[in-house]
């Protein structure tokens, strides 16, 4: 029946070696299990439901990408995109987290139409690579920021807005050591590397006593505060336009960066760059995300962790669906995720925002008209505490500067047009 479904033998692999790539998948991106309740818990939501709409919305989103694309890419709620969430939608913009949940209904269901009319590549063809390693980069910076504040690294100043915390305090240390420990265990390519600093700084922290322990299994709690509880009306507010919009284009383009990626180290994908299956791999994410949303949870994407499980040998969807299995096991650790406290999850932002702002070395910084708008997104989505607003001002400023340097033939109808709007928005319907 594996043979059947998943095609083993034509990908050159066997059972054995898709199970244990799927469980190294799993190491290396089971801390969203800690670090999405931890997130969506700040918006008012039930921790315990998001946990199990984290493990259920995982499981689900990689089993279809698994049974219809047969790709070993996992999939779960993604990071900045939860942040993005919080933050901004909720706490910044005071949306309720139903409506927020609803924009990320909405947001996956214009994705999946454009999955199915194909109409994704010429969107993604219209906005600069530079831009959009300047919104990836831009995120990164993002959580960055969020995960000092968590750690009590860095914390408000009525002068200066931010300052130093009280660093004698055992929780802003154990963040730091945390990050160490987790940058340095990824250096000697340990498998599950964030998974274990999160672990080792909860411990840490319940035997200092400035946290507390509350068990490691129990039958899962209920999902019933978030259960189709989303607000799609509320979503459809004209102010909620950009937020929908850049739930969608970050979904876009971490969600085709990740396959394409993971695609070409798992030779996957033709010489010529073609990637077989790709329109039932970005099908098999919007149905994920339309499924998370109705579950309780911020957006599910695609994990470039996946690409750990394709070093270990993973070629199939079976690989995925393993992942699968274990995030429906891991239902029953909500105690154990219930006790890991926010510094503990500090460390493991930090290290995803190292990672995402990577993509800032890939600019080309002696080209000003360049230079200049990546700068301008990247520092915009920190300082205005709003993803969506970095993505307006870095089109905005992308447009301008390219049309008064005289560089027309560098836009694209798509990216002015985009310009334009977002214009408006911020002019207008703040």
């Amino acid at each position: 029946m594996l043979e059947r479904l998943f095609h083993l033998k034509a990908h050159d692999t066997d059972v054995r070696t898709e199970v244990l790539a799927g469980i190294t998948t799993f190491l290396t991106m089971a801390y969203i299990l800690f670090v999405n309740p931890s997130i969506l818990g700040e918006t008012g939501m039930d921790k315990g439901a998001v946990f199990v709409a984290t493990c259920l919305a995982a499981a689900i989103g990689s089993s279809i990408m698994g049974l219809i694309a047969n790709y070993p890419i996992a999939l779960a709620p993604g990071m900045g995109l939860n942040a993005f969430f919080t933050y901004t939608v909720v706490l910044h913009m005071g949306h309720s987290w139903q409506v927020a949940l609803g924009a990320v209904f909405l947001s996956a269901c214009m994705f999946f139409l454009l999955s199915i009319f194909r109409i994704r590549e010429w969107i993604i063809n219209s906005i600069p690579l530079a831009l959009r390693s300047a919104i990836a980069a831009g995120i990164g910076l993002f959580l960055a920021l969020i995960a000092l504040q968590k750690a009590g690294i860095v914390v408000p100043h009525p002068a200066t807005m931010l300052t130093l915390g009280d660093l004698s305090q055992p929780a802003p240390v154990l963040a730091v050591l945390g990050f160490f420990l987790i940058v340095a265990l990824e250096a000697r390519k340990v498998t599950g590397a964030v998974l274990i600093g999160i672990l080792a700084v909860t411990l840490a922290g319940i035997g200092l006593g400035v946290s507390h322990f509350g068990g490691v299994f129990s039958m899962p709690p209920s999902l019933a505060p978030t259960f189709l509880q989303l607000d799609i009306r509320g979503a459809l507010d004209i102010g909620l336009v950009s937020v929908i919009f850049a739930f969608l284009f970050v979904d876009l383009f971490d969600n085709s960066g990740t396959l394409i990626a993971v695609a070409k180290k798992a030779g996957l994908m033709r010489a010529d760059g073609y990637m077989p299956k790709m329109g039932r791999a970005l099908i098999a994410d919007s149905t994920a995300a339309m499924g998370g949303s109705l579950l309780g949870t911020s957006t599910t994407t695609s994990y470039i962790e996946s690409a750990a499980g394709v070093s270990a040998g993973g070629r199939t969807g079976l690989t995925a669906l393993v992942v699968a299995v274990l995030f429906l096991l891991a239902l029953f650790l909500s105690p154990l995720a219930g006790s890991v406290p926010a510094f503990a999850t500090a460390p493991a932002l930090f290290f995803v925002a190292v990672l995402m702002a990577s993509g800032l070395a890939e600019i080309d910084w002696n080209d000003l008209t360049t230079a200049a708008p990546v700068l301008v997104t990247a520092l915009a989505m920190p300082f205005t505490y709003s993803i969506a607003d970095g993505i307006a001002f870095g089109f905005i400023a992308w447009a301008a500067i390219k049309t008064l340097a005289g560089r027309w033939s560098e836009l694209s109808p798509a990216l002015v047009i985009l310009a334009v709007l977002f214009v408006i928005k911020l002019g207008f319907y703040q």
